[in-house]
């Protein structure tokens, strides 16, 4: 029975038609117009930083990858449509006079333009913005450049896998999206008009929706089997075996053959899909599928789970040597733990028996011993040099070298930022925040070996680090000359502002006491004087102000994305930025470094690893990285940002890593050639402390000679959880790993020191030290790594970082000054343990910080612990420390006394060093007689009476009578041991 032709539907009427074009303008606006605003502002700020052609090259990119991928999909959706439609039924044969779909033909019949149309528009538009996305995938595979480097199962160049392969899956995949979507268009078409039919035993379908619907399932099978070609070199990735990344035996020996009989198997079944069209054979096709299916689960699951279980396992140390010796090749090669970057030295025992006269004798390592820890003094720079309430630093401070007054030595480095989260309540105005208090002024340096005055010293502040300013009224405060000290952009500015004008209109800016009206004379930030921008970033920050303010005058700018981290990831999107900018003074001019990485995920037999656990640690005040997988990184690109006018420079820093070559030719003129890194801004390049987490996290078990020996794991090494963080010393706690650190030292085997960041490490759930590493920064040997693997055979074990802290809290000495120290108003902080090299031996380092609990409060330096070779110093001062392990007059290796508080080093006036530091020696005789006596006595006295003042000292919070306290403390206890004899 034929349905009855399709009753007329009502016609729009004018004036509803022109109001649904309107409305449909208005919600595409909705939609689109924030997208535009965005665009417009990045647009603008791109051109601030002379870049266009970056943007011009990643907007074109997604703009041709939408129309390619909203084509694929969308027109082959519509061509499928088409041909669904074109070869339905004449008549449509109906159960009955209510047939459920005759309302939905007769509707698609009177609209057969707006459904044939609109629906594969709408699909090629979400396919569209989906695509666009994949960007960097395209643009790897047009400019990729060959590594050099062949994989050793398919010999060909890792390029193919790194930058060719993602892109051919990443089509393939959208071939299969578009396959499919086409499909179910059709069979719903088809069904809608009568061309496949549920009613009657097992349906009907007519010939040309047969034809349709099969030819879709071949294609979609052939193009199965090119995925089951691709999955064979996708083997070498595999993460089949949890100890390595990389094609395992089993992949080898099993899946690879499978893929291999499955290409065949899915090309004869593509075969019969066709020959099933075209002969009206369903069985054919039928048999196919099944055919397909039941080997996609015997070849591809059930033969390599067979093989794993039954061969593999029992002989696994066997099997897998093959594969793991690739995976080790493979990645010491991606993380530049190979021979050519890692120096591997077993000559060094650790143990040692130095003599005072060793020890005096270190001018490297000795002098240099870093005292402030740049994670905690962030509070102490802001009371000490901040000044106005509206300054600040960051929560980690940074650590550099410079040369001052023919010196070259470490300082703990800070930009003197804006920090608008600290104005006062009656500052908090809109003009205030954006026009008025908008930068910083001054560069901070402070010797990272000094401190000013002991604390034992009563006329003293005491225990402070010598932090000086270099900013507009004193270019040269610091000992480093600063022609532009004022900081526009920086890690505190995260909020706009509006800086320059004309005089008389503008408000000003605050930059000194003396000046209140500066106005901005650089080249930084985008005009704001005309209408239409005021318009757009009043609506880009929801701020009727920028719009109707007066105080924007002509000359205007705006400042914005002014944190140097951000600015370097949107001028280079393809890299991975470090955690820890740094401010270095070069050339006179303050300038951000910021360390920026490529990475991959897909480097053949590379072992992968997670960048956020890897450099997750103790460390505060660094921007973590997202938990991505990689395996493979380099420190490709060293990147400045001018704190003043923010002008972003990209440098090409490893000039044989083909993934930066790649994104050289991707955007031409955009990375500076490495020749053109001036001397003075390359003394100042760190190793940076990011891609130095991921090289010790992979050393850790990359250090092995063999692939026996990986298997077994028995001598993978642990990096050491951080001993001064609060469970620190539990070693079934989860405390964060202790970071690494940054030292100026001479290492074994350097002919003076040099700036270098180290690290220890520990064997597998063991505590004592297995090995110490350390990179160098220095421009001859930048990125050099040296490992001391220290013997663990005959019983020798050194203590490692958590011993250490554990001996050095157990200390009767410090246990009693820490009892007199912490009170319920002040708490102790202890600062970073160092470990280091010396006289053939580790010597340990710990300062500990006192700061009283209140808002205003800070840090200050209280005790200093020393450890070589389990004797251990306590003291008020390195002097007195090391004086106390290694006898009198060794402390005289250290930096000396501050002059007048100015200058110098990290004590006051030394102390008597005990008799007996090591505690081999006898103890010298007590004196006798009633003087000795009356001595002793007086001793115990002076020694209740210091307690007694430093209780009153610590309620009242008076640090500079604790500090008087303290030293009288010190001096009667010591008094007390020499004369009866009980000192160590």
């Amino acid at each position: 029975m034929a349905t009855r032709p399709p009753a007329s539907l009502p016609k729009l009427s004018r004036r509803a038609r022109v109001l649904l074009i309107i409305a449909a303008v208005i919600v595409l606006l909705l939609l689109l117009g924030a997208r535009l605003l965005d665009t417009y502002v990045d647009w603008l700020w791109y051109g601030e930083v002379d870049a266009r052609g970056v943007f011009t090259t990643m907007l074109l990119t997604r703009v041709a990858l939408f129309f390619a991928t909203g084509l694929l999909v969308g027109g082959l959706l519509a061509l499928s449509l088409w041909l669904a439609y074109r070869t339905r039924p004449v008549f449509v044969p109906v159960s009955s006079t209510e047939d459920p779909l005759a309302r939905y033909r007769t509707l698609i019949a009177a609209r057969t333009k707006l459904f044939g149309i609109g629906i594969p528009v709408v699909a090629g538009l979400i396919a569209g913005a989906s695509g666009q996305g994949n960007w960097q995938v395209v643009q790897l595979w047009l400019n990729g450049t060959d590594f050099g480097r062949t994989d050793p199962v398919f010999d060909m160049d890792a390029s193919f896998f790194t930058f060719d392969l993602p892109f051919y899956g990443w089509l393939l995949g959208w071939v299969f999206v578009a396959l499919v979507i086409s499909f179910f268009g059709a069979l719903v078409t088809h069904y809608l008009f009568g061309g496949v039919r549920l009613a009657g035993r097992g349906g009907q379908v007519s010939g040309p929706a047969r034809v349709h619907l099969l030819v879709l399932i071949g294609v979609f099978v052939l193009f199965k089997a090119l995925e089951y070609f691709l999955d064979r070199y996708e083997l070498l990735l595999s993460g089949r075996n949890d100890l390595f990344t990389g094609a395992a035996y089993t992949d080898l020996n099993a899946a690879m053959p499978a893929k291999l009989i499955l290409l065949c198997i899915s090309v004869l079944c593509a075969i019969a899909f066709f020959v099933g069209a075209f002969l009206k054979n369903i069985q054919l096709p039928a048999i196919a599928l099944v055919l397909l299916l039941l080997s996609g689960l015997i070849l591809g699951v059930a033969w390599p789970a067979v093989l794993e279980q039954f061969s593999v396992r029992p002989n696994a140390n066997e099997k897998e040597a093959q594969s793991i010796e690739h995976n080790m090749a493979a990645t010491k090669y991606a993380y530049q733990l190979d021979p050519g970057h890692v120096d591997m030295r077993e000559d060094y025992t650790g143990s040692s028996n130095a003599t005072p006269e060793e020890i005096r004798a270190d001018s490297g390592t000795i002098p240099n011993i870093r005292l402030l820890d740049p994670n905690v003094l962030s509070s102490t720079f802001t009371q000490r040099v901040g000044r106005e309430n509206f300054y600040g630093f960051p929560k980690k401070l940074d650590v550099d070298r410079y040369t001052v007054d023919g010196e070259r030595q470490a300082y703990i480095v800070a930009a003197k930022e804006i920090n608008t989260s600290g104005l006062a309540e009656n500052q908090q105005t809109w003009i205030n925040r954006h026009l008025v208090y908008t930068h910083g002024n001054g560069f901070v340096a402070a010797p990272a070996n000094t401190i000013d005055r002991a604390l034992e010293d009563a006329n003293s502040d005491g225990g402070y680090p010598l932090a000086r300013t270099s900013d507009t009224q004193n270019p040269t405060g610091a000992g480093i000359e600063v022609t532009e000290p004022r900081i526009y952009y920086g890690e505190l500015a995260t909020d706009y502002a509006i800086v320059g004008g004309t005089k008389g209109q503008a408000p000003g800016e605050y930059d000194t006491a003396t000046d209140r009206s500066y106005l901005y004379e650089g080249k930084g930030g985008v005009p704001i004087d005309n209408l239409f921008n005021r318009l757009v970033f009043a609506a880009q920050y929801g701020e009727r102000n920028i719009l109707f303010s007066d105080q924007i005058s002509d000359g205007a700018k705006i400042m914005y994305h002014r944190d140097p981290r951000e600015r370097v990831e949107k001028i280079a999107p393809w890299l991975t930025v470090d955690g820890d900018p740094y401010p270095a003074v070069v050339e006179g001019r303050i300038k951000w470094i910021v360390d920026g990485y490529t990475t991959l995920n897909n480097f053949p037999y590379a072992q992968r690893t997670s960048l956020g656990g890897a450099t997750q640690d103790s460390l505060t005040g660094v921007a973590r990285q997202q938990d991505n997988r990689i395996n493979y990184i380099r420190n490709s690109v060293k990147a400045t940002v001018d704190a003043y006018d923010g002008t972003v420079t990209l440098y090409e820093m490893d000039k044989k890593d083909p993934v930066l070559k790649t994104w050289m030719k991707t955007f031409p003129g955009l990375v500076k050639p490495n020749k053109e890194i001036t001397p003075e801004l390359r003394e100042h390049f760190r190793y940076p402390e990011d891609m130095f987490k991921v090289q010790r996290e992979l050393l850790t078990k990359y250090h092995v000679k063999n692939a026996q020996e990986f298997y077994s794991t028995q001598t993978f090494w642990n990096v050491p959880q951080d001993p001064t963080e609060e469970g620190g010393l539990d070693p079934n706690s989860d405390t964060a790993n202790q970071p690494p650190y940054y030292i100026y030292a001479q290492a074994p085997g350097q002919k003076e020191p040099t700036f270098q960041i180290t690290s220890a490490l520990t064997p597998l759930a063991r505590q004592y030290l297995a090995a110490w590493v350390t990179v160098s920064s220095e421009p001859d040997d930048y990125g050099k790594m040296t490992v001391l693997k220290l013997p663990t055979g005959g019983g020798q074990q050194l203590e490692g970082p958590v011993q250490v802290q554990n001996a050095f809290q157990s200390n009767p000495k410090f246990t009693q000054d820490r009892t007199l120290l912490g009170n319920q108003s002040v708490d102790i902080i202890y600062g970073n343990l160092l470990t280091l090299p010396v006289a053939g031996g580790f010597l340990y380092v710990e300062p500990v910080y006192i700061q009283q609990r209140n808002a205003q409060s800070y840090p200050q330096l209280a005790r200093v612990l020393v450890s070589f070779g389990g004797r251990i110093g306590v003291a008020s001062t390195l002097n007195e420390a090391l004086d106390e392990v290694f006898g009198e007059g060794t402390g005289e290796a250290a930096t000396g006394p501050a002059d007048d508080g100015s200058s110098g080093g990290d004590t006051g006036d030394q102390q008597q060093p005990p008799q007996n530091p090591g505690g081999d020696d006898q103890a010298s005789p007590p004196a006798n007689g009633d003087q000795n006596e009356a001595e002793i006595a007086q001793a115990v006295d002076d020694i209740q009476t210091a307690l007694r003042k430093l209780k009153d000292a610590q309620k009242s919070g008076d640090f500079e009578a604790q500090g008087k306290a303290l030293q009288e403390l010190d001096a009667a206890a010591q008094r007390y041991e020499e004369l009866t004899g009980s000192g160590n």
